[in-house]
């Protein structure tokens, strides 16, 4: 019988799967409303700014639970509160089946926000509980691929229900996947064991006022609020843009949301394999996940701006793929990064605040966004166009702020570590 501190892989990468389900149904959670946009608004009358306002309100309290979330798993075992925010999440999808007003959207939402906002930093805390440091980079992946995965599933799955059964009743089919994921859970979710070989003889905890000052750290929340922008937009407005913006039809505009999201997926796996390669083969840290996340933010915001070009429709969807592949590459690499610089007992807390703070751009992008779109003049693709070039600009600054703070080397539990081996080895 293997010790019960030993890496269990099979075992590992059975809670990785079922975490990459879970986030597969949360983003499906998220970008249903984004997919029936269009009918949505004018059944409900609602206009482009209004629209912008709902999408943002996911992230009303989605930071304030986030953080709640975080703290609670310092206390609470972390597959109990998983079970809890995923079946509120799932319950919280019936009333949309009666909503008949903006007002009724918005609260909705915002409530839907609330139970969301911890699912991403308690899914990371839970799967650095059972890989090695060394190890995490890919199931870390495979979890933001189950995001991805939603999102491919809503472009094909949304518009044939809305096609068949109306808008509404993809909120109801959304409930019973999430019940069903919640009873799977409940007989295969578990709590690791494993003892980290960093955590050895670090059975301590960091002032929070220590933790929130490293550099490291402060470069994956700048990071996070720029890739969270992306994707907040992505999420609120891409399917619009496709169908109001470029002219094709729901359904097709579906399947494109689809393909660009099949291939973002695909490019964000392949860069996160290799940032892992590259550390396990002995580059440091700093250079094989610190200027990795750096140069993918950079380049997926010079390539976002280039979709306001006069360009070909095919080409501004492969840009805005491409661009998307590249920006989640932070989403995974980033959070390895604070599982490096933080004691294990607190990082569930400081990847709830990364996610806080990434979700206030979540907050602000869809309405600024909407509000571009309602202002715009000519083509009705130029709003979503001209906030490319200001997400561009997010991404890039982000970037080169990476590019100075990610250093875990200088990190206060790397110096404490590098103390405790050197005391150790004397």
């Amino acid at each position: 019988m293997a010790n019960q501190n030993e890496y269990d892989p099979k075992r590992a990468w059975v809670i990785a799967l079922m975490l990459a389900c879970m986030m597969t149904v949360n983003f499906l959670d998220k970008v249903v409303l984004g997919m029936v946009a269009v009918p949505l608004m004018h059944e409900l009358k609602i206009t482009p700014t209004e629209f912008g306002l709902i999408g943002g309100s996911l992230n009303w309290l989605f930071a304030i639970f986030a953080i709640v979330g975080g703290l609670a798993s310092e206390r609470f075992k972390t597959r109990h509160l998983i079970l809890i925010m995923a079946l509120s999440w799932s319950v919280l999808q019936l009333p949309m089946m009666l909503a008949g007003s903006a007002l009724t959207v918005l609260i909705l939402r915002t409530m839907l926000g609330a139970s969301e906002g911890p699912a991403s930093p308690l899914s990371l805390h839970e799967l650095a509980k059972w890989f090695p440091n060394e190890k995490r980079g890919l199931p870390s992946a495979v979890l933001y691929q189950g995001s991805a995965l939603g999102l491919l599933l809503a472009g094909i799955v949304i518009p044939a229900i809305t096609l068949k059964w109306g808008w509404r009743a993809n909120f109801m089919a959304l409930a019973i996947v999430g019940v069903m994921w919640c009873v799977l859970w409940q007989f295969v979710g578990g709590e690791s064991t494993l003892r980290q070989e960093k955590d050895r003889g670090c059975g301590f905890r960091l002032p929070y006022r220590v933790l929130l000052a490293d550099k490291t750290v402060l470069g994956v929340f700048c990071a996070h609020f720029a890739a969270y922008w992306m994707l907040a937009v992505t999420l609120t407005w891409m399917p619009h843009y496709l169908q109001a913006g470029l002219g094709f039809s729901a359904a097709r505009s579906g399947h494109l949301f689809a393909l660009l999201v099949a291939g973002a997926t695909f490019l964000a796996f392949v860069l996160v394999w290799v940032s892992q390669r590259l550390l396990i083969s002995g580059v440091p840290s700093r250079q094989s996940r610190g200027l990795f996340i750096a140069v993918s933010l950079v380049i997926a915001g010079l390539l976002r701006a280039a979709v306001a070009l006069p360009l070909t429709p095919i080409e501004k969807i492969l840009l805005l793929m491409v661009s998307n592949g590249m920006a989640q590459v932070m989403f995974s690499v980033g959070a390895t990064m604070i599982g490096e610089v933080t004691p294990e007992s607190q990082r569930g807390t400081i990847l709830a605040v990364s996610n806080a703070i990434g979700s206030v751009s979540g907050l602000i992008a869809p309405v600024i966004t909407g509000m571009m779109i309602e202002r715009a003049t000519g083509l009705a693709s130029n709003g979503f166009e001209a906030s490319c070039v200001l997400t561009a600009v997010v991404m890039v600054v982000a970037g080169l702020v990476c590019t100075r703070w990610l250093n875990p080397a200088t990190s206060q539990l790397t110096k404490h570590q590098a103390t405790f081996t050197s005391t150790a080895a004397s």
